[in-house]
């Protein structure tokens, strides 16, 4: 069960990041980020009234809060290390926040087998490589490996808390409703912030029509990023943490594939080779 969810977890959050990438062409990121997320908390406020998951608020939330502070910081860091750029380091290096997510688990007692321990450094490996690391070109400034490594100890913290707020399923949906009101009040305030500076906050001589058309992709974005939180939780509740990490990092792999698939860009040699890899990972953490 831990396996499937925490594959899921990867498809969901690749697909979310691949749609969201094809939306900050057309839209400034942090527009992305708050509009998916007001649609999310939404729907999500519509379950936690349905199925009463509000009776379940406790002490744990504030790991909810907690992840819902730490998410659009990791993100906003992971953009403007984007902008600095080169993206062939920035990407890969974003995912090694899974890091963090795997130190808990071993902190806590976990101890993988042979098997899972070498799944584990394959995955990662394979995980980096997906991301088609430049090891040659431009140097790369020393802010932008620094913001980078900020939003990837962000990502493996969200991970980590998130897995920690709740321990039933309906106590997940109010745990996630929580973490988006976070996340659209930390963002939404970013936001003003950015606008007040004279950052755009819609493309150059566009109108609210543009975030209108745009609402179907929107509340994918925003509704596979919390189904992707919900999967993980669950995976890291009825498993091993260190494996569930691992395999729903996996999502940098589906990103590739799916610009692959869509856009049809060509795998660098490196990213199928990590691809590769990040597959014969998840063998060896399933088989273990």
């Amino acid at each position: 069960m831990t396996t499937l969810l925490a594959l899921a977890t990867a498809l969901l959050w690749g697909f979310a990041d691949f749609g969201g990438g094809l939306l900050a062409r057309r839209l400034p990121a942090l527009t992305v980020v708050v509009v998916s997320q007001v649609i999310a908390v939404l729907v999500l406020g519509a379950v936690v009234l349905a199925t009463g998951a509000w009776t379940e608020a406790g002490p744990q939330l504030w790991f909810a809060v907690a992840a819902g502070l730490v998410g659009p910081v990791a993100m906003i860091a992971f953009y403007q290390a984007l902008a600095l750029g080169p993206m062939g380091v920035v990407s890969p290096l974003g995912s090694l926040g899974v890091v963090v997510p795997v130190g808990v688990g071993l902190a806590v007692g976990e101890r993988p087998g042979l098997a899972q321990v070498a799944g584990i450094a394959v995955a990662v490996v394979g995980i980096v490589l997906a991301g088609g690391p430049e090891l040659r070109g431009a140097p790369v400034q020393r802010k932008a490996v620094l913001l980078t490594l900020l939003a990837a100890f962000g990502f493996g913290a969200v991970m980590a808390l998130i897995a920690e707020a709740s321990t039933t399923v309906t106590g997940l949906f109010l745990a996630l409703f929580v973490q988006r009101l976070t996340n659209v009040a930390a963002g939404g305030t970013a936001l003003w912030f950015s606008a007040r500076r004279g950052n755009p906050v819609l493309p150059a001589g566009a109108g609210p029509g543009v975030v209108r058309a745009a609402l179907p992709a929107l509340a994918f974005v925003g509704l596979a990023d919390v189904a992707a939180n919900g999967t993980y939780a669950l995976a890291a509740q009825h498993g091993p943490v260190t494996v569930a990490a691992v395999l729903a990092s996996l999502y940098p792999v589906v990103t590739a594939l799916a610009a692959r698939g869509v856009l049809k860009e060509r795998l660098r040699t490196v990213q199928a080779a990590g691809a590769g890899l990040a597959l014969a990972g998840t063998v060896l953490l399933a088989a273990g």
